[in-house]
């Protein structure tokens, strides 16, 4: 009998070892998807951020090129030369302008073409109003401008004048 017992024993011994041993067994598996599990979470976030990224800058740069549209060629419309002479030194000093203006589009320049006598004779009101020191001062030549594009956009319907250039300004 005591080999019977004996023989329970260790049966015993062996279902309270694999017992333990069963556990033991599920901790490392539960460890495994524990951590792939983990893994799976941050891969998936970091593609879904690299997505949402590569999208919002692929939207940036579409943005970028459709904003940015070629350059438009400028409409400029020339006038003839102006010789006045200025309003100081009793008309001793004169003053030589060669200019062009811009235009907002073509139909302008057709309009200022058959205004050509009107513009003309308001630039030289405006030129033999101005001395030379005026003209000379910081800032003369672009006060100028500005009330060259005030007094013509005022007889013009059809668009307007954006900038004046001037390809020659002499005074002697």
């Amino acid at each position: 009998m005591a080999k019977k017992e004996k023989d329970e024993d260790e049966d015993e011994e062996k279902e309270e070892g694999a017992e333990e041993d069963a556990p033991v067994k599920k901790k490392p598996i539960a460890k495994i998807i524990i951590i792939a599990v983990a893994a799976l979470v941050v891969i998936g976030a970091g593609t879904a951020g690299a997505l949402y990224y590569f999208s919002r800058s692929g939207e940036a740069k579409k943005a970028t090129t459709s904003a940015v549209s070629p350059p438009v060629a400028a409409v400029l419309w020339s006038i003839e030369p102006f010789i006045v002479n200025l309003a100081d030194n009793q008309g001793e000093r004169y003053l030589k302008v060669v200019m062009q203006m811009e235009v907002s589009d073509m139909t302008v320049s057709a309009e200022m073409e058959q205004l050509k006598p009107k513009l003309r004779d308001n630039i030289l009101d405006l030129l033999t109003a101005k001395t030379y020191s005026e003209l000379m001062e910081m800032g003369g030549k672009q006060r100028l401008r500005d009330e060259m594009v005030t007094r013509l956009n005022s007889f013009i319907t059809k668009g307007k004048i954006t900038r004046v250039y001037f390809t020659e300004f002499v005074i002697q």
